[in-house]
């Protein structure tokens, strides 16, 4: 059994995105007694540290799938480039073995470089699934992402290979151009499985995915974070901030929310305790998180050191609250019972966190950073966590086992998916 992974951080310096994978990596080896597993990323070091025992394939290997004229590119005006980037993208979707036929010939002529082209091509001619770890990247705002995952999930498709995709939030998804392809590809995938339903149900519905291929299960880390949940609550406050330009968070919010949680701890005496999630510059999480700290953690590193989605859990394990842009440090904390208080401006954020309050059903306030009484209302959503948290928790961690069970449920199907396309395969 061969399968190749897609996911959303290639780097492996998002813990979040990390955690899904490695959950995933479990889940599928568990599915099967010999299985070779294949996922796509940029640091092999960190993907045999944080994934044992599966086989990089560097995702350096895709350029010349999806920019076989990448030269031509940089020649021409930016304008042009789009047109004929688009041109490049659905002529690959509708005449994959034609492609690869002209990329060979390309290489050829040039006397290039054929073997990352030849192990791109053949992982997937070798595949008996392709599947998507969780991650939010189906958006308008990673638009190249986009294109190289409806791309994957394309070339599979026309190669006959099942496509399952895990811990999915969708959306927003307005550029024309993306939604076309969308639209295009998902109807085809045989599994989609959901973190959240409020609006990537919608989303899918609207691109036509028959409600026989989705499922909502919430985001696999849950998993992850649940296995580590200490026996009772900490004591501490959790911070996190978003700053990357998708969160479109201001400078002025930032200091509004600095001088929220450290005039709460002051006078509750409590710490304050760094949960980073994303640690690649320029938007690290721990840079924001130290920003908020500073004046009252003066020797805190905003968790620099933590490294692994399981320290970055238990961090969450040591909080009676947590206060976040971020939204996988949301997860790691509901999943363990901690209520939190989620920060969202865009539209992108926006849909996290309401997303995730829909699927723990209390537990999960989400203040607005734009809104004119952002200081009284996080104030009050932070004090009303911390007084209730002690009668929240049961009915977070209930919540969080029924999201855990409902994703082995959806591991199950991909699993009868498989069996049944190798059988009818055979026969």
């Amino acid at each position: 059994m061969r399968i190749l992974i897609e996911h959303g951080g290639y780097p492996v310096t998002n813990m979040g995105d990390l955690a899904m994978l490695q959950v995933a990596v479990e889940r599928v080896k568990k599915s099967w007694d010999n299985v070779q597993i294949e996922v796509f990323s940029s640091a092999p070091d960190k993907l045999e540290k944080f994934c044992p025992n599966v086989y990089n394939l560097p995702s350096s290997s895709q350029q010349n799938w999806f920019h076989p004229l990448a030269k031509t590119h940089r020649l021409i005006p930016s304008s042009l480039s789009q047109h004929l980037s688009e041109f490049e993208w659905w002529f690959r979707h509708h005449s994959p073995s034609l492609s690869e036929s002209l990329i060979y010939l390309k290489l050829k002529a040039r006397r290039a470089e054929t073997s990352h082209f030849e192990s791109f091509i053949e992982s997937f001619k070798k595949a008996d699934l392709v599947v998507c770890s969780g991650g939010g990247y189906i958006t308008d705002a990673f638009e190249s992402k986009v294109n190289t995952t409806l791309g994957i999930l394309s070339l599979a498709i026309k190669l006959g290979k099942p496509t399952v995709m895990f811990g999915q939030g969708l959306g927003p998804l307005k550029k024309t151009t993306l939604y076309t392809k969308a639209k295009a590809v998902l109807p085809h995938v045989n599994l989609i499985a959901l973190r959240e339903k409020r609006s990537s149900v919608p989303l899918l519905n609207s691109l036509g995915v028959s409600s026989n291929c989705f499922t909502v299960t919430g985001d696999d880390a849950i998993e992850l974070a649940y296995a580590v949940r200490g026996s009772e609550l900490g004591d501490g406050i959790g911070v996190n901030l978003r700053t990357a330009d998708y969160a479109n968070v201001s400078a002025e919010s930032i200091t509004t929310v600095k001088l929220v949680l450290q005039n709460i701890a002051r006078d509750r005496s409590i710490p304050l305790i760094p949960i980073p999630i994303e640690f690649i510059e320029p938007h690290a999480d721990t840079k924001a998180i130290q920003q908020i700290l500073e004046g009252y953690e003066i020797d805190s590193d905003g968790g620099q050191s933590l490294n692994t989605p399981l320290e970055v859990a238990k961090q969450a394990s040591r909080c009676r609250v947590v206060v976040t842009g971020s939204y996988h440090a949301g997860v790691f904390a509901l999943s363990q019972g901690v209520p939190i208080v989620g920060l969202a401006k865009s539209e992108y954020y926006k849909d996290k966190f309401l997303g995730l309050a829909d699927q723990f059903g209390t537990g999960c306030e989400v203040v607005f950073l734009d809104d004119n009484q952002l200081q009284e209302k996080l104030t009050t959503a932070i004090e009303y966590a911390l007084s209730s948290s002690e009668i929240i928790r049961p009915k977070l961690l209930e919540a969080a086992q029924q999201q855990i069970d409902l994703g082995h449920t959806a591991y199950q199907r991909m699993y009868e998916l498989v069996t049944k396309v190798s059988t009818q395969t055979k026969s």
